[in-house]
C-alpha cells in the first residue's frame, strides 16, 4: 500500500490547488493543518519543508528512488504529482506543452493578480489605519478581468483549459477562478468560464478537495490578529 502523504495545508486557493489534486490522484494523505492567521507557517520545523513560509507544502515518504522528499510551492507540487501518477499532465508532449504553459499562466498570473485583488478590495480596507486606495483596487479588479477574458477565450475553443482533457491546468486556475465575486468580476460577458466553472465544480474531487477543512476559514476583514500576522512586515 502506498504510503499517505503529509499534506501541509490551510483552506485557501492555493491549498485547495493540492488538496483537489490529492483527491482526484486517489493518493492517501495525512492532513497537518498550518493556520497561516495563527503564524504556524513561521514554526522552525514547517521552514524546514517550506522555507519561503508558505503553504501547502507536501512531504511524500515515496519520493525519487523510495526516498522522502520535501516539496513547496503550489505548482511544483501539481507537477510532481502528475509525474508520480502519470495523471492530469497530458498523454502526448504537445498537451504537456499545453498543460505547462497553462500551469505557469496561472502561477504567474490569475494568482498574484486575483491575491492582490483580494488585498485591496476586501481586506486594506479593514486595517488599522484604513487603506482603501483607489488605484489599487482598479489596477487588480482591471487585470483580473482581463486574464478572465484570455481565459473565457481560451475555453470558448476548449472543453478544459489546455485542450479537450481535464488536467493540474484546471486544478491550479479554478480554486481561483471559483472566488470570482469576492475579486469584483462579472461572468455576464464570460459563458465559457462560466460553464467550465460549474463542469468543475461538480466533479466529486473537486468539491471534497475544496471542502477540506472548510469550517476553519475565517473572516480576514474582521480578524484584526491575522491582520496582523499575514500583512505585517515580515524579514
Amino acid at each position: 500500500m502506498t504510503a499517505p502523504i503529509d499534506l501541509y495545508y490551510w483552506p485557501t486557493p492555493n491549498g485547495w490547488k493540492i488538496s483537489i489534486a490529492l483527491e482526484e490522484m486517489g493518493l492517501p494523505y495525512d492532513l497537518h493543518l498550518i493556520d497561516i492567521g495563527a503564524g504556524d507557517q513561521f514554526d522552525p520545523d514547517f521552514l524546514k519543508i517550506a522555507p519561503n513560509n508558505r503553504m501547502p507544502a507536501i512531504v511524500d515518504p515515496d519520493g525519487p528512488d523510495g526516498a522522502p522528499i520535501a516539496i513547496f510551492e503550489s505548482g511544483a507540487i501539481l507537477q510532481y504529482l502528475a509525474r508520480k501518477t502519470g495523471r492530469f499532465c497530458g498523454d502526448t508532449e504537445r498537451s504537456r506543452i499545453a498543460v505547462d504553459q497553462w500551469l505557469m499562466w496561472q502561477m504567474g498570473g490569475v494568482g498574484p493578480m486575483a491575491g492582490q485583488a483580494h488585498h485591496f478590495l476586501k481586506y486594506a480596507p479593514s486595517m488599522e489605519p484604513p487603506n482603501d486606495l483607489p488605484y489599487a483596487k482598479d489596477r487588480y479588479r482591471n487585470e483580473v478581468a482581463r486574464l478572465y477574458g484570455v481565459l473565457d477565450r481560451q475555453l470558448a475553443q476548449n472543453a478544459f483549459v489546455a485542450g479537450d482533457f481535464y488536467s493540474i491546468a484546471d486544478m491550479a486556475i479554478w480554486p481561483w477562478a471559483s472566488l470570482w465575486e469576492g475579486q469584483e468580476q462579472t461572468l455576464d460577458d464570460k459563458p465559457h468560464l462560466k460553464r467550465w466553472l460549474e463542469t468543475v465544480g461538480e466533479r466529486p474531487a473537486v468539491q471534497k478537495g475544496r471542502a477540506l477543512a472548510a469550517e476553519k476559514r475565517s473572516n480576514l476583514q474582521s480578524d484584526k490578529k491575522a491582520q496582523e500576522i499575514l500583512f505585517k512586515k515580515q524579514a
